[in-house]
């Protein structure tokens, strides 16, 4: 693997080349794990995609015992321009608002964290200052996109050994759909959601906006890191760090709703490695999340209803992720069990 150039990247180049000569995964260790599946108390493939997460574990820590002692949900939270189109039901004053709310431990993640004992920490981005309206300039200049970036990367503990990553912001279901709009093509009317709840008349100011920032940034969108930095956000930039941290350092992640993949496709659309050590934890109600699913080829592990965002539907999947690696490593095998394994006729 390339050693990284010295201090934090400044710039897309310095993004680019540190998205180059990725790790490879540990084929071995999967192999190892899949061995170790066919040798438990249990008829082999009775426990579905609980076998599958183990699998995943061990291809992506590296190791046949994969070990869940530092499973973390990680949110970042950022403020969008464009919220001065009239695109959601709530005022940007909420995302500060929710990430007190965070840290008092009064939130449905706070809650799903503690069922689960998951670490949680939440990482604010500037948000007394929202990005630039993205129907009048590019959300975010290179630099402050790669600077958000590396703060996304920077934030995942050397420790971790799963990532559940998500998002608190006011508008980002809006940045969300309009980066799955170029990146997919389409009418932005199929890709924008209700998003925090808005009226027919909030979701068609919300077309209308995607609308605006694809004619006034089309000619710049050929470039997956151009349509993360003129329709993207802080928190979006930040995951998108968070993702690429955690495939060099070999730590599984697991993705939440509709605007965390957001920050994963324009991963997979620079290079489908990027996300191989993702899981989608979950199928939002929000938007085309299904669809979005489908093309970056991740099925997900739940499909609750949810549309939370901060992380919820991942924290949820966390718990079954740690069922599956609890099965892989606490059953006893066949010898252990003395129990005789199947037959030949």
């Amino acid at each position: 693997m390339t050693s990284l150039p010295p201090g934090p990247p400044r710039s897309f180049p310095d993004l680019l080349y540190l998205l180059r000569d990725l790790p490879p995964p540990a084929e071995a260790s999967a192999a190892a794990a899949r061995a170790r599946q066919a040798e438990l108390t249990k008829p082999q493939g009775s426990l579905g995609r609980l076998e599958e997460i183990a699998e995943f574990l061990a291809r992506w820590q590296g190791r046949e015992m994969p070990a869940l002692e530092h499973p973390l949900v990680l949110i970042f939270a950022g403020n969008h321009g464009v919220v001065a189109q009239g695109v959601s039901a709530y005022p940007p004053s909420v995302t500060q608002a929710m990430v007190d709310n965070f840290a008092s431990g009064g939130a449905a993640i706070n809650q799903i964290c503690k069922a689960f004992a998951l670490d949680l920490k939440v990482v604010p981005l500037d948000l007394a200052t929202a990005t630039e309206d993205f129907t009048r300039a590019p959300a975010m200049s290179e630099a402050e996109a790669t600077a958000h970036f590396a703060r996304g990367m920077a934030a995942v503990p050397a420790n971790a050994d799963l990532v559940a990553i998500g998002e608190m912001g006011i508008g980002n279901t809006t940045s969300a759909a309009a980066i799955y709009a170029a990146l997919y093509g389409g009418l932005p009317a199929y890709w924008a959601g209700r998003g925090t709840g808005v009226d027919d008349a909030g979701l068609a100011r919300k077309i209308a906006a995607i609308d605006a920032a694809l004619a006034a940034h089309g000619a710049h969108l050929s470039q997956p890191l151009e349509v993360l930095r003129r329709l993207g956000g802080r928190e979006i930039a930040a995951m998108a760090g968070a993702i690429v941290a955690a495939r060099r350092a070999g730590i599984p992640i697991l993705l939440d709703g509709y605007v965390a993949c957001a920050a994963a496709a324009v991963l997979h659309a620079q290079d489908p490695e990027l996300i191989a050590h993702c899981l989608a934890g979950h199928q939002s109600a929000d938007g085309a999340h299904a669809n979005v699913l489908a093309r970056l080829g991740k099925r997900p592990l739940l499909d609750l209803g949810m549309r939370l965002g901060e992380a919820s539907g991942a924290a949820m999947a966390a718990g079954l992720v740690k069922a599956a690696l609890a099965c892989h490593t606490g059953m006893a095998t066949f010898a252990e069990a003395q129990v005789a394994g199947k037959s030949g006729s």
